[in-house]
């Protein structure tokens, strides 16, 4: 595709990585930066693929309304049902939240679904955990 935007959003989450060798296998957090890379083959009548408070409104208000200031932890974490009784803002996911599989899930889950029928697509999504590390997942 020929057009692209990119649109970032800061979240902080907390999350662990079940099976970890190392200490992110313990709870932690992050100040989280996604970078949503957005593309399409046509552009509308102003000249753009879509306005970024579009974006703003949809993906980046997913991520407030869902991930942010909560623990995400795999589904299958022998923790998750113990630290939900503590917590209600634990949150389920379908995978083990590494930053890899965050911005696949937000690449291939989300955005689908949150930008249908807008004729946008995100293509890729880099999610940095630190301003010295970071994971991407495109299409």
């Amino acid at each position: 595709m020929p057009y692209k935007i990119r649109r970032s959003h800061e979240c902080h989450i907390g999350h662990r990585v079940y099976g970890h060798e190392s200490k992110c296998a313990n709870l932690h957090g992050h100040g989280y930066v996604f970078n949503f890379t957005c593309e399409s083959v046509n552009l509308d009548a102003i000249g753009r693929i879509v306005d970024f408070s579009v974006i703003k409104s949809r993906l980046c208000q997913w991520l407030e309304d869902n991930w942010d200031h909560r623990l995400l932890l795999w589904e299958s974490d022998p923790w998750l049902e113990g630290l939900r009784a503590i917590d209600k803002g634990v949150v389920a996911v379908p995978f083990n939240p590494t930053a890899e599989k965050m911005a696949e899930y937000l690449v291939e889950v989300v955005a689908p679904r949150e930008l249908e029928g807008l004729g946008v697509a995100v293509t890729s999504c880099r999610v940095e955990e630190t301003r010295k590390c970071a994971a991407s997942y495109c299409r």
